[in-house]
């Protein structure tokens, strides 16, 4: 622990505040990235097998995009906000000055290796602290990149790379140091477990979990559009992303043609045979292979449900649910495999999706105004989209994150520097008025508090 020791100590000196420092870390963190560009891609095609198409999009430059943002907003997000001041205290000013934490942790997933961990870490820079990032140990090849860009590029007593089975190697820094915020992405059940670890020394924590996200295609909806943009982010990254739609209720008069819309255009993503495709990715690892595969006898094939264990691949799949109590409908499925599940009238499918309460994000498909702005109040969520699914969290004035079982906080853009920056609120009273009637003693005085204070 004397390594993470020597980031309190450095954040004490003061070095990490200013804004000259904090710009010139974010420069040099993109000028790393892009020169590693080529690196970073052959890392998540050896992990996961993805395409450079599709690590650009939700990778390298979703990160850069993001870091870009930062970089042109520091100064204005950095600025002391003034806000307004009430008759008690007039004539005093008021302002709220962000300022940085301390000493940060960041705990990645394998889903999304590289932008899931230095996602956070643009908002822990852009708002002054010190940094121990903990990469996924799933995806070592991604793993082995990032190190060698933070290492190359920061001190090890401002950003540290820490390594190691995540299961050992979290507690035990979570243990042995008080970190002033934790930030961790991943599963609801570690989610728990880092909660518990940090609620013993009250650490302040951002916890960005996942759940069952469902995705409703009424009557009303546009067919083909709607199965065009459910099965691009669905079957993105081989289905292993946090707000991927986890399942489909569909009403019964447009199930069919839905059916024939997905099927028709995962053939025309993927061609006749996806295992072939440059464009689809595998199964991170035998373990999450050997979960999935379970799933595909729970309910009726209409699509794919071929898979080889060899290639860790598992086709593009719809499969039809009647029972609810199955295992594909207990837990989040993170990988190519939707069910889809016909319903005839709102409140059946209202009580579907409440039996998984609080999802991280909800799609809703229709025409209908009115119908769309129901199902939104209807059911709590962390956040979705309106005749789209998942690209909510590529738009960086959106804060992202989920609620209750699904997550803590929320980032991106803006909403990253405020996790990791606390608001310090700050009144400033000139000496010129200093007022009789605020001091004791108060007789005859209440109707003069009464007009003030409300």
């Amino acid at each position: 622990m004397e390594s993470v020791q020597a980031l309190r100590q450095y954040f004490e000196t003061g070095a990490t505040q200013s804004y000259t420092f904090r710009l010139a870390q974010l420069e040099k963190l993109k000028a790393s990235v892009q020169q590693h560009e080529v690196d970073i891609f052959e890392a998540l095609h050896k992990d996961l097998r993805k395409s450079k198409e599709e690590c650009w999009i939700t990778e390298n430059g979703f990160f850069l995009s993001e870091i870009g943002v930062a970089i042109k907003q520091l100064k204005s997000w950095m600025q002391p906000k003034k806000v307004t001041t009430n008759l008690l205290n007039f004539p005093s000013k008021s302002y709220i000055v962000p300022e940085p934490l301390g000493v940060t942790l960041i705990i990645s997933p394998w889903n999304y290796p590289f932008q899931l961990l230095l996602t956070p870490l643009i908002g822990a820079i852009a708002a002054g602290n010190c940094v121990v990032l903990k990469p996924s140990e799933l995806a070592p090849a991604t793993a082995a990149v990032i190190k060698k860009i933070i290492e190359s590029t920061f001190d090890k007593n401002y950003i540290l790379y820490v390594e190691g089975d995540g299961a050992t190697v979290v507690p035990e820094l979570m243990n042995n140091f008080v970190f002033d915020h934790v930030f961790y992405t991943g599963s609801t059940a570690v989610g728990k477990i880092i909660y518990s670890l940090a609620a013993k020394n009250l650490v302040p924590v951002t916890l960005e979990l996942g759940g069952k996200s469902p995705c409703v295609v009424t009557a009303n909806a546009h067919i083909d559009i709607a199965a065009k943009r459910i099965a691009m982010p669905k079957f993105s990254n081989a289905g292993q992303m946090c707000v991927a739609p986890d399942y489909i209720l569909v009403h019964r008069s447009v199930k069919d043609a839905l059916i024939d819309a997905l099927k028709k255009n995962i053939q025309s993503f993927f061609g006749d045979n996806p295992q072939q495709s440059d464009y689809y990715g595998r199964i991170i690892n035998a373990k999450q292979f050997d979960r999935l595969c379970q799933y595909l006898q729970d309910g009726k094939i209409l699509m794919g449900g071929q898979f080889d264990h060899t290639d860790l691949y598992i086709a593009p799949t719809l499969i039809e649910i009647t029972d609810l109590n199955k295992g594909i409908m207990q837990d989040e499925i993170f990988g190519p495999i939707l069910p889809i599940i016909t319903y005839d009238d709102d409140a059946a499918a209202l009580k579907i999706i409440a039996q998984h309460k609080n999802p991280l994000a909800m799609y809703v498909f229709t025409n209908n105004t009115t119908e769309e702005q129901q199902w939104i109040k209807a059911v709590p969520f962390g956040g979705g989209c309106i005749n789209n699914a998942s690209l909510h969290l590529t738009n960086h004035r959106l804060p992202f994150g989920g609620r209750g079982a699904s997550g803590l906080g929320n980032y991106h853009g803006r909403f990253s520097f405020d996790t990791f920056s606390h608001k310090k609120a700050i009144m400033k009273t000139p000496n010129w008025l200093d007022l009789a009637l605020k001091y004791p003693p108060y007789t005859g005085k209440l109707s003069l508090f009464k007009k003030a204070i409300k």
